[in-house]
């Protein structure tokens, strides 16, 4: 009998179970893809960290952004690192309020004062080392691009930002930080640095106490008749069979884990009856909201040859951190960034097009999607309506952040770079036709979270307790970006990190019973 199993080896799978076997718990970690156990051996699409990978180690969900719009691809990694492997490797923590927000919903656990002694331990902060706010001997190194290293179009943002009057901003995951700079970033000599590589290491991978199993899906986890977990079930070497255990964190990320708890019959009752399923325990939060960040953008053509995307341009590495005018925010909530290549999906393949963009994702949206299983088929992908400015007052910041971005592009900066292809200037200047555009113009940023949110005692829609436990059941954890009550301002990646950090050194030093 496995002691605990961890189901998917993502950001949080691979976090937690580095972490609980540093201790006397052994682990199994079950993964649907594949696994690159020799870094140096890495497919070129995992080790570009220059470029999102798209297809190549793919789920193959697809959303619908908003209502107006038709599907479009919703990338998440299927391979040990999960999306930490395929990302575009921005390393951006959010801001105190976003986990003091947290805390002020009950989670006293999950505040900024609890939150930051995680963050300073996962990560090797290469430009600032140990600090108040950094850490230096965390496993993910981050670095951010000195000027030299940055592509035509990320430098010309910089350039432009101070243009325009922000301050300039060299660490943006410094308290309070806001204006313009380089990311922070985990990718070194632009490669990619995976949680995998970063917490699977080939000392961990050694331990007694680990245990990985690649290509392996999981169907759903058995309970016995007190609705305590047996087992897991499992389809790998071409069969299915059954995992005994006693114990299960699941880290299927927000699409791969309510999915799960349904199959295995938690969830809201007429979900878990539409598939067919028989109930275990009646759990009206699992899948009750999806959170994401609205992306939106501009597109520019290049006017000089070299600046035409090119296989050496990193897509991002610069940003403006900045507070929306229509929001009463202690802090920054916009992230406005440079794009140095636009692809687009097409049967499979990724297109590039010789284009560059500007664009900018909503930090903190008011919207909240809906993500919905129709079959109890493992293989089933759910229907996902992401709902992006279907609220009104997103709608309007998202706005506000293209006519900002039309101000840039204006900038004697950008202006020498490249010109506005689409939209026109006629449609930011006029709301009615932007409001109209936007609607039809926007996508995920990628950051899908929040569908099994944890929650204080009282809250009906709360699937799980404030250290993960899901409600109704007993020896069954959520430890991934399902659990976000809200989300950050910032993308998800580290803040998924540190809900793992924090919750995989509970179960190894024994402060976390379920």
């Amino acid at each position: 009998m496995a002691e605990l199993v961890i189901v998917g080896a993502g950001a949080a799978g691979c976090v937690i179970a580095n972490r609980v076997t540093e201790g006397s718990t052994s682990a199994l970690l079950l993964e649907a893809g594949p696994d690159y156990p020799d870094p140096s051996l890495l497919p070129a699409d995992l080790a570009d960290g220059n470029h999102n990978s798209m297809t190549a180690h793919d789920w193959g969900y697809r959303h619908r952004p908003t209502t107006r719009q038709y599907v479009f691809p919703l990338p998440r990694g299927k391979v040990v690192g999960g999306s930490t492997a395929v990302n575009t490797c921005i390393a951006l923590r959010g801001h105190a309020y976003d986990y003091d927000e947290w805390g002020a919903l009950g989670l006293t656990d999950w505040s900024w004062e609890q939150c930051l002694p995680a963050f300073k331990r996962l990560e090797r902060d290469l430009d600032y080392g140990e600090a108040d706010y950094h850490g230096a001997d965390g496993p993910l190194p981050l670095r951010r691009a000195l000027p030299n290293e940055m592509a035509p179009w990320q430098a010309g943002l910089l350039e432009a930002g101070l243009e325009l009057g922000f301050p300039w901003c060299p660490d943006s995951n410094a308290p309070g930080s806001h204006g313009v700079g380089p990311h922070a970033m985990n990718k070194i000599d632009g490669r990619r640095i995976s949680a995998a590589e970063a917490y699977l290491t080939s000392t961990v991978r050694r331990r007694g106490s680990f245990e990985l199993s690649a290509a392996t899906l999981v169907r759903r986890v058995v309970f016995d008749a007190r609705r305590r977990v047996c087992g897991v079930e499992v389809e790998r070497h071409g069969g299915v069979e059954l995992i005994a255990t006693k114990r299960v964190v699941l880290c299927g990320g927000a699409v791969g884990t309510p999915g799960i708890l349904l199959r295995s019959g938690v969830g809201p009752r007429a979900d878990v009856a539409r598939i067919g399923v028989e109930l275990i325990a009646d759990n009206p939060g699992v899948g009750s909201q999806l959170l994401d960040h609205p992306g939106c953008a501009i597109f520019l053509l290049p006017r000089y040859t070299r600046l035409i995307p090119r296989p050496e341009h990193p897509v991002i590495q610069s940003v403006i951190r900045y507070r929306s005018a229509l929001r009463a925010l202690p802090d920054t909530d916009m992230q406005l960034q440079a794009g140095s290549l636009v692809a687009i999906q097409m049967r499979g393949r990724t297109l590039r097009l010789p284009l560059v963009s500007l664009m900018a994702p909503i930090g903190k949206p008011r919207g909240r999607g809906r993500l919905r299983y129709l079959s109890a088929d493992p293989h089933a992908k759910p229907r996902v309506d992401s709902l992006l400015l279907e609220d009104a007052r997103d709608r309007a910041q998202a706005i506000e952040a293209m006519q900002l971005c039309g101000r840039l592009a204006g900038t004697r900066a950008l202006r020498r770079l490249a010109r506005p292809l689409w939209p026109s200037q006629r449609v930011l200047d006029r709301y009615d036709l932007a409001d109209q555009w936007i609607r039809k113009a926007t996508d995920s940023g990628y950051h899908p979270s929040g569908t099994v949110k944890m929650g204080v005692d009282g809250d009906p829609l709360a699937a799980c307790d404030g250290r993960g436990r899901v409600r109704g059941v007993m020896g069954l954890l959520v430890a991934d970006a399902s659990l976000m009550p809200t989300i950050p301002s910032s993308n998800i990646n580290l803040p998924t990190l540190m809900i793992a950090e924090r919750i995989g050194a509970w179960i190894r030093d024994g402060d976390l019973d379920f």
